[in-house]
């Protein structure tokens, strides 16, 4: 096994992978149908999709196991299933990883419920702590390193998931997804999401921001999390770009050069190891200057709807921060700068249940 906070310790920025979902639906996956219960039905080709994570250099690989959680897996009569089945998501991603003749971290994708919580919803807080435990005995089980909490949009959610992660014996760490005018849906701004680790003990090894609307939206998020000196290593994990339909099918804005470049912003803007993030702080300066050079406000500046060799301007006030090497990417799959930005090629992206959320897992 192979532990997160060694690999943080190098002072190096990670390279996490893509989505799960988007992928498997490219494999096979019906519409409807539950990623998650391809551990049982379809082993082989999630250590595929694993396999080609790790051909492209991914330090980190996220266990299909997104929508794991009892409460989820119940639209699928597969409720007392949950433990099993995350098991075998952590198990597949484990066989992948101790063949990889190099470090490989597990981490168990925890998504949220699908619940509001009480009062304005079915769940409370404890009943909660209890289904996660149920989901990350599964993933401990199957060998997973950490427990990877993501996508969220609650403190008591985010809470409860760590709580669970402790009551278990995982280390963890949590992202939220800023998709409501620089807030989650619940309210959550990325200052406040500093201050609530803080408060946690243990606390995480890491923290952050993935899915949101795009990559643009995510590194103002990080921004915010880094200008409250946080301490701790940050996480962001972008959609690869704007969802739109071509025909039917779901296509991403992103392209690998884009969000190569994306990656660069998130390392200058704080997304690596804490020790790092003092030395990257001058992105806030560049985006504020890049205002002078769209008819834009600082915070709207980086936008990926406009031309890339603009954005590159703003890149090279920064060069000399912009150290980041991305592994090459190839057809198999996509990458992601793990403590990263998500990259995807042109012809991947996004989502397993909408067209605005991200990795399934």
């Amino acid at each position: 096994m192979t532990s997160l906070a060694t690999l943080l310790a190098s002072g190096k920025p990670l390279v996490a992978d893509g989505a799960t979902g988007t992928n498997l639906f490219e494999m096979g996956l019906v519409a409807g149908e539950a990623p998650e219960i391809w551990n049982i039905d379809e082993p082989d080709r999630i250590k595929a999709l694993h396999q080609g994570f790790v051909d492209a250099g991914a330090d980190i690989i996220l266990t299909n196991s997104f929508g794991g959680n009892r409460r989820r897996l119940m639209l699928h009569n597969m409720q007392d299933r949950a433990r099993e089945i995350n098991k075998l998501a952590a198990s597949h991603a484990r066989s992948v990883a101790d063949k990889a003749g190099r470090p490989v971290v597990v981490a168990g994708s925890v998504g949220p419920t699908g619940d509001l919580f009480a009062p304005l919803g079915p769940l409370t807080e404890e009943e909660a702590v209890e289904v996660f435990v149920d989901q990350m005995l599964g993933l401990k089980e199957g060998g997973a390193d950490v427990a990877w909490i993501e996508t969220m949009s609650s403190i008591e959610e985010i809470r409860a998931a760590a709580h669970a992660a402790i009551k278990v014996g995982l280390l963890y760490t949590f992202t939220a997804s800023f998709d409501t005018a620089g807030r989650t849906m619940m309210g959550i701004t990325p200052e406040g999401l500093v201050e609530f680790a803080s408060t946690l003990d243990p606390k995480p090894l890491a923290i952050g921001a993935n899915c949101g609307v795009g990559a643009s939206d995510l590194v103002m998020s990080i921004l915010g999390m880094t200008a409250k000196e946080a301490g701790i290593p940050i996480i962001a994990k972008a959609n690869a770009g704007i969802p739109h339909f071509v025909g039917d099918v779901i296509h991403y804005s992103g392209t690998p050069e884009l969000m190569s470049d994306y990656a660069c912003l998130a390392v200058d803007s704080g997304a690596a190891t804490s020790r790092l993030i003092q030395v990257r702080r001058s992105l806030a300066a560049a985006v504020a200057q890049a205002s002078n050079i769209w008819p834009l406000s600082a915070k709207r500046c980086i936008h990926m709807q406009k031309p890339r060799a603009l954005m590159k301007r703003v890149l090279l006030k920064n060069s000399a921060l912009c150290k980041l090497h991305l592994p090459k990417m190839t057809a198999a799959a996509s990458v992601a700068d793990a403590d990263g930005i998500e990259l995807k090629n042109s012809k991947r992206g996004g989502s397993h249940y909408s067209p605005l959320s991200c990795d399934s897992g």
